[in-house]
This record gives C-alpha cells, structure tokens and sequence, in this order.
C-alpha cells in the first residue's frame, strides 16, 4: 500500500476526515465513507485490493459502553486512524508473484477513474523498483534497551488476587489483565530492520508493520480478532499458554499440560461462549457455529489454545457493523465483558491505546480481516512500549499468572538484543 488518498480520525472525541473536524461517530464515519467508494466483490482474487488500513484503539470501547474516563498519559494517540489506498501490492510467496492493484479512487466517475488506476498501477510500479534495495535490512543497535515495568511483582500478583475476590463476589467470571513495558531506543535504531527481525524471531500469521507520522506500530500478533470473507465471518480467540522449550520431550509435556487444563480450557470455552454472544447480534440467527474448540498451536515460543467460531453476516450489514458488535475482543477483556472493562481501567491505571484494540484492513469490497493487537511494539518520541497479560480466573495462581506475562515478553525483549 502506497500515497494513501484520505484519513480518518477518532481524537479527543472528535472526528476527522482528513483535516476537516465532522459530525458522525466514527463507527458511522468509517462505515459511510468505505460505501462512497464500491468495489465489485470478485472470485479468486486477494481479500484486500484496496480500502481502509489501520487500527482501532482499546479506548474505542468508550463509544460503546457507559465507562469511567478513560486515563492519560504521554503518548497522546488517535483511538481509531486508518487510512485509504487506491493502490496495493499483493505478494504471493508460495508463487513467487506480486501483483499491483488499483481501483482508481478517488476519482468516482467510471471513465476518468480506469485511466487514473493505469497510471497510479503505473507509477506504484515504478516505485517498488526504485525501494527494492530496502528489503532485508541488517538489524543491529548499539545497545539494547533497559525495559521497566508500571508492576512489580508483588503488585501484579495483588492485583490478579484482587480480581479474584471480584470473581469470587459475583461480579465477573474473568478478567484480561497486563502489565506495560517501556524503555527508551537509542538514537540509531531502525524500526523497519527491527520489525523484519522481530518476525524471523517470533512468526506470527496475523503480524503487521505500520508507519503513521510519529508513530511506528510493529505487530507480531498470532491471534485473528474478526475476518469477514465473502459473507462468513470468523474470529480466533487465544486463551490458555506455556512457554516452548528447546528439548522435544519436555516442549510436548508442556503442550499436552495445556490441553488438559482445566483452567485454561474453562477460560477458553467462556470467551468461545462471549464471541458467541456478540457475533449472534450480527449474523443470520443458527448460523453460529464452533467448528474448533480449545485447538492446540504453537508458535516460536509459547503453545497456545485456539478456538476458531465462524457465522453469516446478516443482509444488509457492514464489515465494520461485524466489528463494532464484538469489541473489544473478549479475549483481551473477560466476561461478563461492560464490569471486565471497568475493573481493566480500575488496576492497570493507564491507556491501552493500540493494545488490544486490532489492526487490519476494511475492503471497499467488503473484504476485513483483523487482528488483536497482542505482541504489539509502539515507538513514539525514541521510546518503545507493549504489554502483556492473561486472562485471569478463579483459579488463577498470582505467581503464575506474572511468569505466564514474563514468558510473553521475553521473546519481543529479545527481538531488541544487538
């Protein structure tokens, strides 16, 4: 993707189209101006050939429910910014073929608007030749980055105790609770060489690189949040880890210790049940369905379980009517997910911003794919944050819970190693 033609905005409740200050909410803002510009829905062709690429920010839950004010700090971001292509590069990597699309957009009259897609597929062309001496860069920094923590451990593990005593009063069943790590990078980092690094370390199929002005979001998410294919949708959601380890035997010990648990899995099947919910308010009623329940994957390092629940989109509707019913994702929030949210905001005292919000594309085909933005670096004025977390249940162990946030971190720390 390349020269985006528009932008939009959700800052300090308010919402901008471009440069211009507009009225409607950016559900309704977002949703309106993907169906200004219809693109024909076509077989055998990518899910993404132009639309809508960014992110929607945790804090977006505020335009959903009656929450407390969501807190401040010093990064100061938009809670929804994507931007609009007419231009999109798609890399087919077992074929070995790229293939430029363009639909010509802005330009709305039909005529004017394929000669404008022949001489922006013109130029994009021109320009990947030009770029082509930035692929693989070297990563390498001068020192790695000295991380701290908004926990301790003896705060983290008060504060998973404490959601345990709202559980245990009725209030919740669970609760997705994290901690935030940050440092300042030093002056000759490069975040592009970074991201490529970080993704040899940790591949992960629902990763992402975006650059916006003063902002760089690198991704290495496994987890899909919402697709929308055609009229199916499907989420993903990730509930239950541990850690990989280097000898075989002791990796599928702790891969079937996984499988068996009863904690996990309950924790598993109550976001399954969550996604459930919130899917059956958009989707044609009897078509929501779990065709995969507590899966194991694993990735390069941490096994995870997996649950995969799919549905039809209802006629009429919107892929971004699909998102707005689910989130945030109940995977990162708990359930039930209103008094989960509040008690979040309640311990963890700072902004999500990006995190656990997602990041994908809406097409104007209305293709969508999303993911939960876990494993997701932010860099900002030289410094860099993420966080990580777990769902916390009744039976949740404290000093487990910390080591299981620990484990999660560790590969990304690694990925900032010289």
């Amino acid at each position: 993707m390349a020269d985006p033609f528009a932008e939009l905005r959700y800052m300090d409740k308010g919402v901008y189209w471009n440069e211009e200050k507009i009225t409607e909410d950016p559900w309704t803002a977002l949703r309106k101006r993907l169906r200004q510009y219809p693109l024909q829905m076509l077989p055998d062709v990518p899910p993404f050939r132009g639309g809508a690429v960014g992110y929607v920010g945790y804090e977006l839950n505020q335009t959903l429910e009656v929450l407390p004010p969501a807190h401040q700090d010093e990064f100061d971001l938009p809670s929804l910014w994507v931007h609009f292509y007419d231009v999109v590069t798609v890399y087919d990597h077992e074929r070995k073929t790229a293939t430029i699309y363009s639909s010509g957009y802005p330009e709305n009259v039909s005529s004017k608007r394929q000669v404008k897609a022949q001489e922006r597929t013109a130029w994009w062309a021109e320009k990947l030749t030009e770029a082509a001496s930035l692929q693989n860069r070297s990563f390498a920094t001068s020192q790695a980055p000295h991380w701290s923590s908004n926990f301790s451990r003896e705060s983290y593990i008060h504060a998973v105790d404490r959601i345990r005593e709202w559980i245990a009063a009725g209030d919740i069943f669970q609760a997705n609770f994290s901690q935030r790590f940050t440092a300042e990078l030093p002056e000759d980092f490069d975040a592009v060489a970074f991201y490529q690094h970080s993704r040899k370390i940790n591949a992960a199929p629902f990763g992402a690189y975006f650059q916006y002005p003063g902002l760089t979001i690198a991704s290495v998410s496994p987890e899909r949040f919402l697709r929308l294919s055609g009229r199916t949708i499907e989420a993903r959601p990730i509930k239950g880890t541990r850690p990989r380890h280097a000898e075989r035997l002791q990796d599928a010990e702790l891969a079937a210790e996984l499988q068996a648990s009863r904690k996990d899995r309950s924790e598993n099947t109550m976001i399954v049940d969550l996604l459930r919910n919130d899917l059956s308010k958009v989707c044609i009623p009897g078509s929501v369905a779990v065709p995969v329940l507590c899966g194991l994957e694993s990735y390069a390092s941490v096994h995870h379980l997996v649950s995969i629940v799919q549905g039809e989109l209802k006629p009429g509707l919107h892929a971004v009517d699909v998102v707005k019913s689910a989130f945030p994702g109940g995977s990162i929030t708990g359930a039930p997910k209103k008094r989960a949210m509040e008690i979040i905001q309640e311990l963890e005292g700072i902004p999500r911003h990006v995190y656990c919000g997602c990041l994908g594309f809406w097409g104007f085909d209305g293709q969508m794919d999303t993911n939960i933005a876990i494993r997701t670096i932010l860099i900002k004025g030289g410094k860099a944050w993420f966080q990580t977390g777990g769902g916390i249940v009744y039976l949740s162990d404290g000093a487990e819970e910390y080591q299981e946030s620990l484990d999660k971190a560790a590969r990304i720390f690694t990925a900032f190693q010289p």
